[in-house]
């Protein structure tokens, strides 16, 4: 052993028990990372140190503070002497860097720096931060340190140690000695089914084994607590044209429903900086954040890019929309962590980044983003949302641009569920016969671009943007009809004010899709009489009506044939290719009112 390498100098003295602390210890936070604990940090401390284990998995919502409950653990653990080292395990450079200055303003010295081939490092820290990369070059390294010193090892996002069987194998070798270990994740779920080191399985009602976490704290929990903001997802759909690689030219709207090639083609065709679509929306984007800096005047957005081709155009797209040049971050160096730490401090409007601001990432003041990546898995979608709901102040909002594709809508609808890693899957129906080849499309999404080869050869031709629908805490709000880009009817949307209570950005969407609705009905009562069932009028019905039924399925998994039944059974007349537009508005009408009974049921 070395005299660098040497055990703290702790106190003798023995901590009371938990049991024996005055009430004053649910608010107590290690020194330097809150003023207090919040009361799920609170329960979990009690949880933890009731039970004493030596693995605890704690999931929290992104947002939530798992960072002061891990570093809060290790401070109790070291001054009790239960543990004389801290490993701390992260997905990227730049948050072992983040976890490194927490844990050295909370009093716990990290070298941020280590690697396993250097074997030692400086007796003034306490402990180490690394990567589940750097574990993986030199896991008997790490293991041998962690053989040495009583070790707690803090396994940040923990569904990481998964990417890559090298990776788990990895993390097994080198902390299966450790006397304490300590596994945080804001997103349990995986797209594979790689087994999660050190984490509990059970068997489901169905038999198959799920993660089993020893704390849990939902974002819908978080919600209620007013530890997370409330997300207005702004969703926009639109025109689309393209040629596909056989030379056929193909237009479609985004939004309406398309077999699963024609919607991917559909979302790249609106990605594409050439066409009018991102263009339309990072406006519509920056309009939205114009209005939050009223009330949250250091409020910051973020646009994520699929590559650094498309990063950089957008943030040339920016500079056109506001003047100004955003700060751009293209992939895990020391600049881009240097990048994003300013702007974490400043006061510029926006970041562009490709996936390295997707997890993790403290970046409090984030509050309006755009999801302009066509990486759609549960996983990704949770996490990269989760940079913008990290709350500062009560009535803080947070609003995210998306396209209207299914699998997107799909997410955003389920926000406050809480989701399981799956080991096994079950064949439900004809659709999960392709398990195996999305779980091959979730790993080639993992990389910071897609080839053409792994998702077709195609060329976006034009596009078109149009305001869809917000969707907010499990319902849907908007107008009938198309919505055009920089409308009055967007901006009852737009502009919903950047600093209230989450009923009240509930009671102001009802307010304004209702007075809109009023003010139609009441203009086309004074219209001259004209033919009620024109082509145009209709076509807008039905693609209103559609876009409702396709939510819904997203919802509830009903079929779309089943529930056009369903409504002509409750509100009568024929198939809707030729209703009137009296039984169009009344179908619309009617599934708006089952999306609100089964919200408030």
């Amino acid at each position: 052993m070395t005299d660098s390498d040497q055990p703290l100098d702790l106190s003798a003295d023995t901590p009371a028990p938990l049991s024996d602390l005055p009430p004053a210890y649910p608010a107590r936070a290690a020194w330097g990372t809150a003023t207090k604990l919040r009361a799920w940090q609170s329960a979990a401390l009690d949880e933890y140190f009731t039970t004493n284990p030596r693995d605890f998995l704690a999931v929290a919502t992104p947002g939530a503070g798992k960072t002061t409950f891990a570093l809060t653990v290790a401070a109790e653990l070291l001054s009790r002497r239960v543990v004389d080292r801290v490993t701390v395990v992260a997905p990227t450079e730049h948050l072992k860097t983040q976890w490194a200055e927490a844990a050295s303003r909370a009093g716990i010295p990290l070298d941020p720096s280590y690697a396993g081939r250097k074997g030692r490092t400086s007796q003034d820290f306490v402990g180490v931060a690394v990567t589940y990369a750097g574990v993986a070059v030199n896991p008997l390294a790490h293991r041998i340190r962690t053989e040495r010193f009583k070790t707690l090892v803090i396994l940040d996002e923990v569904h990481h140690a998964g990417d890559a069987m090298s990776w788990g194998d990895a993390v097994r070798e080198a902390f299966e000695p450790a006397q304490r270990r300590l596994a945080l994740t804001g997103t349990p779920f995986r797209s594979d089914v790689n087994p999660i080191p050190f984490v509990s399985y059970a068997p489901g009602g169905d038999g198959v084994p799920r993660s089993v976490a020893d704390y849990t704290y939902g974002y819908a929990h978080a919600l209620a607590d007013h530890v997370v903001r409330p997300v207005l997802f702004m969703a926009y759909s639109g025109e689309m044209q393209w040629r596909t690689r056989a030379g056929d030219e193909v237009a479609a709207r985004l939004g309406e429903p398309l077999t699963k090639d024609m919607t991917a083609q559909a979302l790249r065709t609106a990605l594409d900086p050439n066409g009018s679509w991102m263009p339309s929306v990072l406006a519509a984007a920056d309009k939205r954040l114009t209005e939050v800096r009223r009330h949250v005047p250091d409020a910051g957005g973020l646009v994520i890019a699929s590559d650094q081709d498309a990063a950089r155009a957008y943030a040339t797209l920016l500079a056109e929309v506001t003047g100004n040049k955003p700060v751009v971050v293209l992939s895990d160096e020391k600049a881009a962590s240097k990048r994003i730490a300013a702007f974490a401090d400043g006061d510029d409007r926006w970041m562009v980044a490709v996936r390295m601001v997707s997890e993790g990432v403290d970046v409090p003041r984030l509050a309006v983003g755009v999801y302009a990546t066509v990486t759609a898995t549960p996983l990704y979608f949770a996490q990269a949302v989760g940079r913008f709901v990290r709350a500062r102040k009560r009535g803080e909002t947070a609003s995210v641009f998306l396209p209207s594709v299914p699998n997107l809508l799909g997410f955003a609808t389920e926000m406050e569920l809480e989701r399981d890693h799956v080991l096994g899957r079950v064949i439900t129906d004809e659709g999960d016969i392709f398990a195996a080849e999305d779980d091959l499309l979730a790993q080639a999404n993992a990389s910071e671009s897609a080839s053409a080869e792994e998702l077709g050869t195609f060329e976006a031709m034009g596009s078109e943007a149009r305001f869809d629908r917000v969707l907010y805490d499990g319902g849907e709000f908007g107008h009938a009809g198309d919505v055009h880009v920089g409308s009055e009817e967007e901006m009852d949307f737009l502009g919903i004010p950047g600093l209230l209570e989450p009923s009240q950005v509930r009671d102001l969407l009802h307010q304004r899709q209702s007075d809109r609705a009023r003010q139609r009905r009441t203009a086309t009562a004074e219209e001259v009489v004209r033919d009620v069932t024109t082509h145009e009028q209709l076509a807008t019905l039905r693609r209103e009506l559609n876009g409702l039924v396709a939510a819904w399925n997203h919802r509830t998994g009903q079929p779309h044939g089943v529930t056009h039944s369903a409504l002509r059974q409750e509100c009568g007349g024929p198939a809707a290719a030729v209703a009137t537009a009296d039984q169009l508005r009344s179908r619309i009408d009617r599934i708006r009112d089952w999306a609100a009974q089964r919200r408030s049921g």
